[in-house]
């Protein structure tokens, strides 16, 4: 927790940073990458850097881990600090990295906020970067424990061994390791990060969901094309559509994330819209491979039944697990699929348990409006769980 003395200058300089905190972090990136360009080119997404959304990730973040140190000084956001963590341990970021990241954000508030940044103002948010900063570390230590690696070691080369289109937009790649030895294993609905190296030179990093339970030989990711984003957003997964064959090798990390089926045998409820389906696949997998029997329901939505990636796999899923119901959302192409409703996902009509689990994964307008849905037919906010596709633009707003 924050010290005594920093309390109250944090809660005073809290409005004014966040309400500067857009510019400071952008100012931060243009420092960084001045510094280091090759992070922009072999470790950041370049496409979110143009959109501006990683810049709004980390504002949200700092923000929001800012006022939980206010608001409830006894707790931490162990929830955020566990999702950023996942993400940074999938890109094999080190606790040396903490620092250079220190040293631009700093010079950026001072840059921003200029004289209003007096000793005692720097010392206290000194104090918050490093009580987040410490808190991530210590987590990505034990992630990278668990995965049975050394810091920042998650890369190893893997074989493409199958290619799937499931859509227009939507191709499986399954990957075996280049010397025959087993995958690992991961949790379901756990992803991996990918890297490619682009025409010019570039190692882009995407993050894929294992889109179904390891065999011990194979994993498989999903990945959808990004075609109308600005800038050179969908570089990677272009990339992947128009090159990734059978027989190609792609650098791929350990398996990393907090959305994970949990143990036990309480209602689930799994939501997916779009290319969301794919961690929960893995975990329809995983329910089925066990025989499980707990009550589940199923919701996906999309724009029409074409557009759903394994529409049919996620189906027969469904069909194999006791007392699992399945409810589709289309926007357009019912006459293709008339068990399913028209329009956008719905849950205010659904039947669903008290003591209900729910995962959601899917753009941000989909799981916040199912969220909402959720919350007012009474399911608590911390038994629903969400994973997000890039920067996590709801951290600041949970």
């Amino acid at each position: 927790m924050l010290s005594e003395q920093s309390v109250p200058v944090v809660r005073a300089t809290l409005p004014a940073i966040g309400a500067n905190i857009g510019e400071i972090a952008e100012r931060f990136y243009t420092r960084l990458f001045a510094d280091r360009p090759e992070l922009l080119r072999d470790l950041f997404n370049r496409g979110n850097q143009a959109s501006g959304e990683q810049q709004k990730a980390l504002a949200g973040s700092i923000a929001a881990f800012a006022a939980a140190l206010i608001e409830h000084p006894d707790t931490r956001p162990d929830v955020m600090l566990s999702r950023i963590a996942n993400k940074h341990a999938s890109l094999g970021i080190t606790a040396d990295q903490y620092k250079l990241v220190h040293r631009h954000l700093f010079a950026a508030i001072g840059e921003v906020l200029g004289d209003a940044v007096t000793p005692e103002v720097a010392a206290a948010w000194d104090e918050v970067y490093w009580l987040m900063a410490n808190a991530l570390i210590a987590i990505e230590a034990r992630l990278y424990q668990a995965a049975g690696t050394a810091e920042g070691d998650v890369w190893r080369t893997m074989e493409i061994a199958g290619r799937q289109e499931e859509t227009a937009d939507a191709v499986s790649l399954e990957l075996r390791t280049t010397d025959g030895s087993p995958t690992g294993s991961f949790r379901p609905g756990q992803y991996v990060s990918v890297q490619v190296e682009l025409p010019d030179g570039a190692r882009q990093i995407r993050q894929y969901s294992l889109s179904r339970t390891s065999t011990g030989t194979l994993w498989r990711i999903t990945v959808k094309r990004v075609r109308d984003g600005a800038g050179p957003e969908g570089e990677v997964s272009s990339w992947l559509h128009e090159n990734a064959r059978v027989g190609d090798t792609i650098n791929v990390s350990r398996p990393f994330g907090d959305l994970v089926l949990p143990e036990g045998d309480g209602p689930l409820l799994l939501a997916s819209a779009g290319i969301g389906v794919t961690p929960m696949l893995s975990m329809l997998h995983h329910l089925a491979d066990e025989a499980a029997d707990r009550p589940l329901t199923v919701i996906h939505a999309d724009r029409a039944p074409f557009d759903h990636p394994h529409r049919d796999e996620q189906r027969r899923l469904v069909e194999t697990i006791p007392g699992a119901r399945m409810h589709l959302w289309y926007e357009e192409g019912l006459e293709h699929a008339p068990e399913a409703s028209h329009g956008r996902a719905d849950a205010t009509g659904l039947e669903l348990p008290e003591d209900v689990t729910a995962y959601l994964c899917g753009p941000l307008p989909f799981m916040r409006a199912v969220r909402g849905d959720l919350i007012r037919q009474g399911v608590p906010a911390q038994a629903i769980h969400y994973e997000v596709f890039g920067p996590d633009l709801w951290l600041g707003g949970e």
